[in-house]
């Protein structure tokens, strides 16, 4: 997957700019693309199937 089909990159809202720790994610079509803003350009990127990264989700939001 070319980092270029990934779309509507946003910063987490539990990023902290103060403490260098700031994560963006993008998506593609059944894919999410994860990102370190703090790496150089051009950034590396960690791509998940949608269906992966929403079970992540689960498991954070549920305290797991």
């Amino acid at each position: 997957m070319s980092p270029r089909t990934l779309t509507g990159w946003r910063k987490s809202s539990h990023s902290h700019f103060e403490e260098n720790a700031c994560v963006e994610i993008g998506t593609g079509p059944g894919v999410v693309g994860v990102r370190d803003t703090k790496q150089p350009v051009p950034r590396p990127i960690l791509v998940y199937s949608a269906t992966a990264f929403a079970a992540f989700l689960g498991h954070l939001t549920a305290g797991r």
